[in-house]
């Protein structure tokens, strides 16, 4: 019996190569760029995201399993995180009153002053190393493009939701 035939591979093109490539290492520079200049306040990128997403939250304080949505990782990852930042007194676990089951993260008063202080000098960084470089037009397309992609990527997803 025969193996099963399957489709040939379909290699990227050059074009396609190239825009590939640059995604990677821009996105990996950009990334590089906001931890670096998020040392001078003693808070990784992953660290400064998760407050932020819990800043925003309804009486900043968020269930494990939803921030590691928002911040698109892993329950175990944003388990990791959480126990880094509530050794600091950022952040502190709790019971679920929902449920009593699940855990919630909730942002401490040292944590709202991280936030705060760390905030300013981080929406600079994007601004230098990324939205100021594109047009408007640019950054439609950029939203339109990741939109796309997402919308394929996470079940339940359309193009037209609100990226929060």
């Amino acid at each position: 019996m025969a193996a099963p035939k399957t489709p040939a591979t379909r290699w990227l093109s050059q074009q396609e190569q190239q825009a590939w490539r640059a995604y990677l290492r821009a996105h990996r520079e950009l990334q590089v760029a906001l931890d670096r200049e998020l040392a001078a306040f003693d808070i990784s990128l992953p660290e400064y995201e998760l407050l932020s997403m819990l800043s925003e939250q309804d009486g900043d304080r968020a269930r494990m399993s939803v921030l590691a949505e928002l911040v698109v990782q892993s329950r175990s990852r944003v388990t990791h995180t959480a126990k880094r930042l509530e050794q600091r007194g950022w952040v502190r676990r709790e019971p679920t009153p929902e449920d009593g089951r699940g855990v919630a993260l909730a942002l401490t008063a040292a944590g709202r002053r991280m936030i705060e202080s760390a905030a300013p000098s981080h929406v600079e960084s994007v601004r230098a190393h990324f939205i100021d470089l594109l047009t408007p037009e640019q950054l439609g397309t950029l939203h339109d493009v990741f939109a796309q992609v997402r919308a394929h990527l996470v079940p339940g997803a359309r193009a037209d939701d609100e990226i929060r």
